[in-house]
């Protein structure tokens, strides 16, 4: 016959299970949302929304974007960083999480010091593109013509500290090149003076060049990088007209507070890789010229490795340029 105390023990124990079983349950119906620090509509937001509707099905979880834009994605970068660390806000954010520090002075937090990284989501080529008439047959012409002619030269970007004016930057310091740089508010007007002729070039991602591109109204002449890509293979890399030092993507990472308990950035990091090897997803990215890294890239140490080379590389072309964002 059980003890008294052996009984009170067994009463004690199926009272307590049913309450851990409902707050775990609690935990894991929460709403999480992903904090997209740039507007709709742009090229992040899609990618950010096609992640969230992919990555809830393995949660189990209803995963809201909330596009909280500004000073070059720092005030929804901060909103997450003194977000509660219980991976119910998450961040996805591209290449600006590395180079933030060198242009915004007295930066609120630290890209790596307040964030704990879950993993890589994309990696989007940037490409050369040019009025559709430049006179220049292909990429070793191209890299002649625009140091001929440099001075004369105008190379748009869609604003200080954006991936377009660091495209811009790290393409005149590979070739030591004096271009005319013209600054947009945004790579829609700069795409659409490109194609009216009155700018002459512009490095952008190629989700935003390609359907301009596709019909003709401007001119690929080079991949922003070492190799060509498998979906457009017909443009050759700068790397083949023997220009060195030049290697650049746009990335995006997911990112959680810090101090984000281990075993929730292990089931984001889970979730992440899942939605990876998602063939839908895939298709739907690469139709916008952006490539989904390999599902091995969804963890936490590919996205910290990925972050410090990027600010070790960036760091110094922004500080020898004395970018400040204002």
């Amino acid at each position: 016959m059980p003890s008294p105390i052996l009984s009170l023990l067994t009463t004690l124990l199926l009272l307590i299970s049913p309450l851990t079983s409902v707050h775990a349950q609690d935990t894991s119906s929460k709403t999480i949302t992903m904090v997209m620090p740039y507007a709709a509509g742009g090229p992040g937001d899609i990618i950010t929304r096609l992640f969230a509707a992919t990555m809830q099905k393995s949660l189990g979880q209803q995963i809201i974007v909330d596009n909280t834009s500004g000073a070059s994605g720092s005030i929804g970068t901060l909103k997450v960083a003194r977000a509660k660390p219980d991976g119910n806000t998450l961040l996805m954010i591209h290449v600006s999480h590395a180079t933030n520090p060198f242009m915004i002075k007295n930066l609120p937090y630290h890209p790596v010091e307040d964030f704990e990284p879950i993993g890589l989501a994309t990696e989007g080529p940037m490409v050369l593109v040019s009025r559709k008439d430049l006179p220049v047959k292909d990429v070793k012409d191209f890299v002649r013509f625009v140091k001929t002619n440099q001075h004369d030269i105008s190379m748009g970007h869609a604003g200080v500290g954006s991936a377009s004016h660091l495209c811009a930057l790290l393409f005149s310091n590979a070739l030591n090149l004096n271009f005319i740089q013209v600054p947009y508010k945004g790579t829609a007007p700069a795409l659409n003076d490109l194609m009216g002729g009155q700018l002459d070039l512009l490095c952008d991602q190629t989700s935003t060049t390609l359907p301009a591109m596709g019909v003709g109204r401007i001119k690929a002449h080079a991949v922003a990088g070492k190799n060509r890509l498998s979906s457009m293979p017909d443009i050759a890399s700068l790397n083949e007209a023997s220009v060195s030092g030049f290697d650049i993507s746009i990335f995006f990472g997911l990112y959680a507070p810090k101090a984000t308990p281990s075993a929730v950035i292990d089931r984001l990091s889970l979730a992440l890789q899942t939605a990876l090897k998602e063939p839908e997803l895939r298709s739907k990215l690469e139709s916008m010229g952006v490539s989904a890294v390999s599902p091995d890239k969804g963890r936490p140490e590919s996205l910290r490795s990925h972050l410090k080379h990027e600010m070790e590389t960036l760091g110094p072309l922004l500080i020898k340029a004395g970018i400040q964002l204002n």
